[in-house]
């Protein structure tokens, strides 16, 4: 969503120092309703650890906002840089997984488990700066985490959807407060929230998700990520080009 609502505010004529931060906002706005929606069901199923939630939550309020307010005073060239170099983690993370971790930890002979509180909030407050800082809602970094940490595959992603949900509204909120210290963004916009971009992408990912869902499915799941791996890798050049 990040570049492609960059393009899209870029091609509409928007300054371009406010481009990405509203790109960010934006985007960390959409994940609320479909944060809230995973949560709930895999609440449902069983499969939150409500107590690393707890214990991480502190940590991802206060670096996610912290993440916000450095977006503010972060120039566009950085952000842009920032969010390249993201992507490229992120494709390279599609691709290995967590067998480099398995790797290295196995290497060094390490038992790995959940850490405790302090472990949980120092990881939550890193990964809600770096979601701010990305627009994202976290997951992947949170599902990294806690299967390297020997949670099950359906536990962690039930996790990360929990966890997903106050850190997107936090940041929203976040977006919104220092966005109104920013003048010049173009109307219908709520700090740095462009509305109709929040609306247009709640209402189609809402009706276009089942089909999406079904044809993931239906291909195999090395193809999906190099497909995906592609896709994010190109949006991510073509972004830093244009701005």
């Amino acid at each position: 969503m990040v570049p492609i609502l960059t393009l899209t505010f870029v091609a509409r004529g928007y300054s371009p120092d406010h481009v990405i931060h509203m790109a960010l906002a934006t985007s960390m706005a959409t994940i609320i309703p479909g944060a809230f929606a995973s949560a709930r069901t895999h609440h449902k199923l069983g499969a939150v650890n409500w107590r690393v939630v707890r214990q991480m939550t502190p940590g991802i309020l206060l670096g996610t906002l912290s993440g916000t307010v450095f977006a503010f005073y972060s120039t566009t060239t950085f952000l842009k840089s920032f969010f390249v170099a993201f992507i490229c983690f992120l494709a390279f993370q599609m691709v290995l997984g967590v067998r480099l971790a398995e790797f290295f930890a196995s290497q060094r002979g390490e038992e790995r488990g959940l850490p405790g509180w302090a472990g949980l909030t120092l990881f939550g407050f890193g990964m809600g700066f770096v979601s701010a800082l990305a627009g994202i809602g976290g997951a992947v970094l949170s599902i990294l985490f806690l299967t390297w940490a020997k949670v099950r595959m359906h536990e962690a992603i039930g996790t990360a959807a929990a966890i997903g949900l106050p850190l997107a509204l936090v940041g929203t909120i976040g977006f919104v407060v220092t966005g109104y210290a920013d003048h010049g963004l173009p109307p219908w916009s709520v700090g740095y929230v462009y509305l109709p971009a929040f609306f247009g992408i709640a209402l189609t990912s809402f009706i276009v998700a089942p089909y999406g869902a079904r044809l993931a499915h239906r291909l195999p799941v090395e193809t999906l990520k190099k497909v995906f791996m592609i896709f994010l890798v190109g949006l991510a050049i073509k972004m830093a080009v244009s701005v």
